[in-house]
């Protein structure tokens, strides 16, 4: 029994297709650090387009990874906004 074979047009498109894909390293700023009740927590900030991918590099023990990320959208939207 053959194995199908994928034609190598549909595979080298797929390639350049994935190299267009943006990478949020692409759009990274300098980290900024923002004052909350538990502590400072360290946010990369991304475009203002890209608020989605702000999240914590740095989080006080006392926060979870949620918590710390929300603390960065929350950042990203209000420079978005302001």
């Amino acid at each position: 029994m053959k194995t199908p074979r994928l034609p190598a047009a549909l595979i080298l498109s797929g390639l350049v297709v994935m190299g267009c894909t943006p990478s949020p390293a692409a759009y990274e700023t300098p980290p900024v650090q923002v004052k909350t009740p538990q502590g400072i927590v360290t946010c990369q900030l991304y475009t203002p387009e890209r608020v989605l991918w702000d999240r914590a590099i740095d989080r006080p023990n006392s926060m979870s990874v949620q918590e710390g990320d929300a603390v960065c959208r929350a950042e990203g939207e209000r420079r978005k906004n302001g």
